[in-house]
């Protein structure tokens, strides 16, 4: 998508165009709160013409929300104070085509109460590298888990995720090892060893990427740049 979008822009601004993302998503992990930054626009480009014509352009797959300046200085990724994601599940008897792209089906009940227990465990700074992968040996692995939380609407379960910011797959892999804890496979309070052997072998498995959604990315000053707002 990002390629598509600095190729859309590069067109209709007739100059090569270099975009940054807020957060990055795994093949198959879904955005509609992504926030995308470039230094390449031209001074005269009216924000809301911009974002019209993405939309005639690359609508309905990418979808851009809001286009707005921002200060010289800003930028998508490093001026972030937080990302929220949603792992959602369809827990239902017989799966739901509506449903089936961005929402994981789980035929058997989840115990959600044990779930929010396990992740009352996770939330604050930690080392996750229990729950994900660092890019390299410099990089590292502790983050700062605002909220980690279980919900139910119906047939439908949300593991809510907000942190300043995540490693390689770690939400994919909270929902997996909560998803565990639900189906009564861990206990709650095993969670506490699994963070503390910061080892990936510990925890539970990646869940599949079409559940998880990035929802929001908060900045200063309380702007909040989700669903979908470009910035110029």
């Amino acid at each position: 998508m990002q390629g598509e979008l600095e190729s859309a822009l590069g067109r209709l601004l007739g100059r090569e165009i270099s975009t940054v993302g807020a957060g990055r998503t795994d093949a198959g992990v879904h955005a509609i709160g992504q926030v995308v930054s470039t230094a390449d626009a031209p001074d005269d480009a009216d924000p809301v013409k911009v974002r019209d014509a993405l939309n005639a352009m690359c609508g309905p797959a990418l979808s851009v929300r809001a286009c707005r300046e921002v200060p010289a200085d800003f930028h998508a990724r490093f001026s972030a104070l937080s990302r929220s994601y949603i792992y959602a599940l369809l827990v239902a008897e017989a799966p739901d085509p509506w449903l089936a792209r961005t929402t994981l089906w789980h035929p058997e009940p989840l115990d959600v109460d044990a779930m929010n227990e396990a992740a009352g465990h996770l939330v604050g700074n930690h080392d996750f590298s229990s729950f994900g992968r660092i890019p390299n040996q410099e990089a590292t692995p502790e983050r700062t888990l605002y909220e980690l939380r279980c919900t139910r609407n119906d047939d439908i379960v949300r593991i809510w995720a907000r942190a300043n910011a995540f490693i390689h797959q770690m939400v994919r892999s909270l929902a997996g090892t909560l998803l565990q804890v639900g189906e009564g496979r861990r206990d709650p309070d095993d969670i506490v060893a699994v963070l503390a052997a910061k080892d990936r072998a510990a925890a539970g498995p990646v869940a599949a990427p079409h559940g998880l959604c990035l929802v929001s990315v908060e900045y200063p000053d309380g702007w909040s740049g989700g669903p979908n707002v470009a910035s110029l």
